[in-house]
């Protein structure tokens, strides 16, 4: 049976070494997606020159709001993205519609330009009637800019923001925590949990044509099986052959990395998307703009929540689970079914991810390292609330979304995932049990 594993470890390990090559794309390129509150944004004008000013190619991002341009080697380049094609009311949230990132040897670099809400010229608009007037003595005055969104407009959309992304790490820490709680494990796998959701809803909706809603909830039932035959025929199988907990954290970076590679396999290194819900015209209740599928994806999400944490308080096998939780040997003494308990906090840990990455991939795309690019966020949350604790990994990651989205107004949106790990670290410094742990005493 060992002699079998590693020698079927090798040979996988072969196949994904000996295809690699041909899933990495040569050469180096500056690349983007354009997005506003997880809709893409299609056909804004992106200029790409050289360093001394020459121009290289004008695109324009398509429906998916995506832009690639390959440039000639590498060096510093500087990107143009023209405000007045944005949709109206769309704006270069920062104020920086022109940046001069640097590209490296066989690189592709990803140019990030956050939109929110303000007054824009619209889209398409006639370049000499955005020109502005001329001067008496044949110069041009430069063109007006648009004008930016309020300060309180920006912080209600971006709470909003905070809030939204706030209900899917929530979704992704309960699993991880109720795991955590029962088993002891840390499961760096748990990523590929939440990719496996938004994988196998691709799958269903684009490969086989299902409709979106049906391939979702199918995605969140495999995502529960896939849960229940890891713990039944893997994490089951090393706990009863007596299995430290850090040989099972290590070998769960081990699992993460061989499931990531099947699904760059299977899905490629692309960004897909879903045949639904891509672009939709957004609700403007007041300051706030938001998409009806993010008003629905968070109304799901808040469901999902309320009645998994309504479930681990009110009923017998919530009761069963927190005993477990509390103390396995005694709770197995008492005639509770530990094994069976482990089991079923798996598949309901894994079906959460699962959602979670369904909802993530119907705002962000489906990619194969969806669930690793939120992994140390759902960790955070976990260890921010407290660990074991799920009440705490609810609370927890609402803190982190409200804390990553809102600190944007002061820091530049590719540090905002910085700031959440540092509060993380300052909190644990205070309180390192968490903010609804308990305090333990050890020796």
């Amino acid at each position: 049976m060992r002699r079998a594993l590693i020698a079927f470890v090798i040979a996988l390990a072969g196949v994904l070494i000996g295809a690699s090559p041909a899933w990495a794309e040569e050469g180096e390129a500056l690349r983007g997606t354009l997005t506003h509150e997880g809709s893409p944004v299609a056909g804004v004008s992106i200029s790409v020159y050289t360093e001394d000013g020459d121009l290289i190619e004008t695109v324009t991002t398509g429906a998916d709001g995506t832009w690639r341009v390959v440039v000639p080697g590498p060096g510093v380049y500087r990107v143009d993205l023209d405000e007045s094609t944005l949709p109206p009311g769309l704006v270069v949230r920062n104020g920086r519609p022109s940046l001069t990132p640097e590209v490296f040897r066989g690189n592709e670099r990803n140019v990030i330009f956050p939109l929110g809400t303000g007054v824009s010229g619209g889209g398409g608009a006639d370049p000499a009637q955005t020109a502005g007037p001329t001067t008496p003595g044949g110069g041009e005055q430069p063109a007006p800019q648009p004008s930016r969104p309020g300060l309180s407009s920006q912080v209600v959309n971006l709470a909003y923001s905070g809030v939204h992304f706030g209900l899917i790490i929530a979704l992704a820490a309960l699993g991880l925590s109720l795991v955590f709680g029962t088993t002891g494990l840390t499961n760096f796998a748990h990523g590929e949990l939440v990719t496996f959701g938004a994988v196998m809803a691709f799958l269903l909706n684009v490969t086989i044509g299902l409709p979106l809603l049906l391939a979702a909830f199918l995605a969140i039932v495999l995502g529960g099986v896939f849960g229940y035959a890891q713990d039944r025929w893997f994490w089951g199988w090393l706990r009863r052959r007596g299995t430290g907990l850090i040989a099972m954290m290590i070998i769960s970076i081990g699992v993460a990395l061989m499931l990531r590679f099947l699904y760059l396999y299977f899905i490629g290194g692309e960004t897909r998307r879903y045949t639904e819900y891509v672009i939709q015209q957004p609700y403007v209740i007041g300051p706030l703009t938001v998409t009806p599928k993010s008003l629905v994806s968070d109304a799901i999400a808040l469901v999902v929540l309320v009645a998994v944490s309504l479930a681990l308080v009110y009923t017998r096998l919530g009761t069963a689970t927190r005993a477990v939780a509390d103390n396995p040997s005694l709770a197995a003494s008492s005639g509770v079914p530990v094994n069976r308990i482990v089991r079923l906090v798996w598949s309901v840990g894994a079906a959460l991810a699962a959602l979670a990455g369904v909802i993530l991939a119907v705002d962000q795309g489906v990619s194969y390292q969806l669930g690793l690019e939120i992994l140390l966020l759902v960790f955070s949350a976990v260890v921010l609330g407290g660990l074991g604790t799920a009440f705490g990994a609810l609370f927890g990651a609402l803190i982190i979304g409200l804390f990553i989205q809102l600190s944007t107004l002061w820091v530049p949106a590719e540090l905002k995932y910085l700031g959440a790990l540092v509060a993380l670290i300052v909190i644990l410094l205070v309180r390192p049990q968490g903010l609804l742990g308990r305090r333990e005493r050890i020796g």
